[in-house]
């Protein structure tokens, strides 16, 4: 008997499949396919030579806590212990699923806001608990009203994923605020907050949970790597809690992976020395703009894009269909795969919507730009 009856093949492996199959531009799933940095490629050759093939410590490799421990500081003016607050993970979302099976109870509740990235509800079910899922509203800002509403006696937890994945929005200051009231009003629900994308923002700077006191004793804090530098295969990120959760959260990390990649923990610690973290906003914000040019006179509409490496766009001037179709008829019709944005609702709403990653080379967007002008 299934522990997960209702979860399926995810929508990105199904629509990269397809992808592969009719050889489509994959605009799908949020991986980047330009050269990673040859300064970090470089630091991967000389190490791979040297005597870093062995385990590191559970917690994380103690050079790279501590370059994270500056990044912090650096990043946001926070101050952690590295020893007690903070561990390595493989990837953001073993971060999030750890942090959830140890942190929450069966027949406990976990707020979900729609639409959301597909990883967060299956924990909270392996956990007994129960995944209360709110719906943003439709221009993706959080209706903290219908959230509060969702708040009870049972209620362990908030995901916020910021900036956040599929629509690019990111938390305003208002938003921190209105947080702050509904924790205020329950004093013992926690906050899990999703920041993978937290140096790709735009117009707008990101404000991150680690900036915020209130939220410092109660809230679990992800991040990537990954995302960061555009090594996604590396699977590796970073968690940041207060003592007494991450106590229980190393519990988990222990049995579940023990410890991370001990080459990419040594690479990343030395790359961290060179690398400038405030240059990715730039990078991405230049892609976006390219992408949306390329796109300005197909009939697509192109939503507001804050932050991360994703566009969404409406195609309700192209056709009816729903958006799953839609998107299976893009890769075998017209050769570019794209996320359909109803697989990331509860209810599967549609709106017409759907998802492209311009994180891709500027041959990639032309290619992938021209086919959908053509439609």
């Amino acid at each position: 008997m299934s522990k997960l009856p209702n979860i399926t093949t995810s929508i990105f492996t199904v629509m990269s499949k397809m992808a592969a199959e009719y050889n489509a531009i994959n605009l799908s799933q949020g991986f980047p396919n330009f050269p990673v940095d040859e300064r970090l490629t470089s630091i991967v050759a000389k190490i791979s030579k040297e005597n870093v093939h062995q385990y590191t410590p559970m917690a994380g490799y103690p050079p790279l806590m501590n370059q994270i421990t500056k990044l912090i500081q650096s990043s946001y003016k926070r101050t952690i212990n590295p020893d007690l607050e903070l561990l390595v993970t493989a990837g953001a979302t073993q971060g999030i699923f750890t942090s959830i099976l140890a942190l929450v109870k069966t027949g406990e509740e976990v707020i979900i806001l729609d639409p959301s990235y597909d990883s967060y509800e299956s924990p909270v079910l392996l956990c007994n608990a129960k995944p209360v899922r709110v719906a943003l509203n439709d221009d993706y800002t959080p209706n903290w009203e219908t959230i509060e509403k969702a708040c009870s006696a049972n209620s362990k937890m908030i995901i916020i994923n910021n900036p956040h994945n599929p629509t690019g929005k990111i938390l305003t200051e208002t938003d921190f605020l209105q947080l702050e009231k509904i924790l205020s009003r329950y004093p013992d629900i926690l906050v899990l907050s999703d920041e993978v994308y937290e140096y790709i923002t735009f117009e707008e700077k990101h404000i991150s949970a680690h900036t915020k006191e209130f939220l410092l004793n109660r809230c679990i804090m992800v991040s990537s790597f990954g995302k960061s530098f555009h090594i996604t295969g590396w699977k590796i990120g970073y968690t940041v809690a207060p003592e007494y959760l991450m106590k229980e959260i190393k519990k988990v990390h222990q049995f579940l992976v023990f410890s991370v990649n001990s080459i990419s923990q040594v690479a990343i610690s030395q790359y961290l020395d060179i690398v400038d973290v405030n240059l990715l906003g730039k990078f991405y914000q230049e892609k976006r703009d390219y992408f949306r040019k390329l796109l300005q006179n197909s009939r697509f509409e192109l939503k507001p894009c804050e932050g991360t490496y994703f566009q969404v766009a409406s195609y309700a001037n192209i056709s009816q269909d729903d958006d799953v179709s839609f998107c299976k008829k893009l890769i075998t019709d017209y050769g570019v795969a794209a996320i359909p944005i109803s697989t990331f609702y509860s209810d599967h709403k549609d709106q017409k919507l759907i998802r492209f990653c311009f994180a891709k080379d500027n041959f990639t967007l032309e290619s992938a730009a021209k086919k959908l002008c053509d439609i």
